[in-house]
């Protein structure tokens, strides 16, 4: 795109950008009980933080990271909403020192600490941990299993039909709509859910207008700190991931100009300013690269257009009430296929670095993450408790450094460039 293009099409493709991002945006923070309007003014206010530290020069858009969900979940049950925020504003400050990091030590400090055999399995416990939430859900449940919110038979039906065209756009869908699935999914599950007398009007018909969205306040506890700072490690892995893609995509060296530095501290910055309004954590958007690549849309201002479209949606007070009655179903339907898909990312992150796991080293590495992941491992007691991303990611560094290694590691991030590579020429 023309820097020198009108106004209105930056706009135009502005919104086509948060278009794409929409559907992950908002489901996130309704699975773990924030605001879709705060996290739509924080995705936004994140994105514009992120391009004043990198210079206005990387084509991201910035929104609520998945992988945080299983954290924030169990947080807010044991420590309440506001411990939680205090949390992921901690968990932001991480990122900005590990950017510090990056910046003294060079990308190569990161590839040590993170190489694909640590973050391989880590992925796979994201999506993993998370199968019983989406499965439940899709089944009428809440997330936990808990209680029955809908029947059995309904709710199979919306789940099934949110799922099957979900999967359908993904698969046979062509041009931007494929970078969409999530938003035809809700689409689609919300109409039928509607027809089967599974979604109210009443938070829409009493809300006004417009509003200022609910902001909250973070407050700090020790223990929540401690148990939200290690998954910040999951969220930097896709970071890094999604800035070697766009780079890729647009031809340009983003670790080096502005440096892979800033952009970690961006991110960084983003997530903690989201924390301190009651927002999820912010995260690069995969969607929003492909969207690039697709749309040839290189020009950063797009995303700002973005971030600001996203910031005026947020004071809509009836979208934000229309957005809290998507019923669970029609997410739980979504979530089958999406937290599956982070588990195949994490699997094909062994599979692409060629991580051989005939060699003992590498074995014990994923078989411990996976299992101490998927099985529920807790260490700790009340003051002080990993488990989860938090255990499984101090887990897989601490093993990998430990372990004696038959060569050296490589000081840069040509295997995760390799990956990248792979990704991007099969998505072409």
């Amino acid at each position: 795109m023309n820097v020198h293009e009108p106004l209105w099409k930056s706009a135009l493709a502005g919104s086509q950008m948060l278009f794409v991002a929409f559907g992950a945006l908002v489901l996130m923070p309704l699975l773990t009980g924030m605001d879709p309007s705060v996290a739509l003014f924080t995705a936004g206010l994140g994105t514009l933080l992120f391009h004043f530290v990198t210079k206005n020069k990387v084509p991201i858009f910035l929104a609520s990271s998945f992988a945080f969900i299983a954290p924030i979940l169990y947080s807010v049950q044991t420590w309440g909403m506001s411990d939680t925020l205090g949390a992921l504003l901690a968990a932001g400050i991480v990122y900005m020192l590990l950017g510090v990091l990056v910046k003294v030590k060079g990308v190569g400090f990161l590839h040590h600490l993170m190489p694909p055999v640590v973050t391989g399995p880590v992925i796979m416990v994201i999506g993993l941990g998370l199968a019983p939430v989406a499965v439940n859900m899709a089944m009428g449940k809440t997330g936990d299993g808990s209680m029955v919110i809908f029947p059995y038979m309904d709710a199979m039906i919306v789940s099934m039909s949110a799922l099957l065209t979900t999967l359908l756009v993904a698969t046979l869908a062509k041009g931007i709509f494929r970078l969409i699935p999530i938003l035809f999914g809700v689409i689609v599950g919300y109409v039928i859910a509607y027809f089967m007398g599974m979604v109210t009007f009443d938070a829409v018909t009493i809300a006004p207008l417009f509003a200022v969205p609910e902001f909250v306040s973070p407050t700090l506890n020790w223990a929540a700190i401690l148990f939200m700072i290690p998954v910040s490690i999951a969220p930097a892995i896709e970071h890094v991931g999604d800035v070697l893609a766009i780079s890729n995509v647009t031809g340009k060296d983003y670790v080096k100009n502005p440096g892979l530095h800033r952009t970690l501290f961006g991110d960084g910055l983003a997530t903690s300013a989201a924390a301190l309004l009651g927002g999820p954590p912010n995260t690069t958007y995969s969607e929003v690269t492909g969207a690039v690549m697709l749309t040839k849309t290189f020009n950063p201002i797009v995303m700002i257009w973005a971030a600001c479209i996203a910031m005026t949606m947020a004071l809509v007070a009836k979208f934000g009430a229309a957005l809290q009655t998507i019923p669970a179903p029609v997410m739980g339907g979504i979530l089958i296929l999406l937290f599956g898909s982070i588990a195949a990312v994490g699997l094909n992150t062994l599979i692409k670095a060629r991580v051989d796991l005939a060699e003992q080293r590498n074995l014990v590495i994923v078989a411990t993450v996976l299992i101490f992941g998927i099985g529920g491992m807790a260490i700790g007691g009340n003051d002080f408790n990993l488990q989860g991303i938090s255990l499984c990611g101090v887990v897989a560094i601490l093993l990998n450094l430990i372990l004696p290694k038959e060569q050296p590691e490589c000081d840069d991030l040509h295997e995760e460039q390799a990956v990248i590579d792979d990704l991007i020429e099969h998505t072409r």
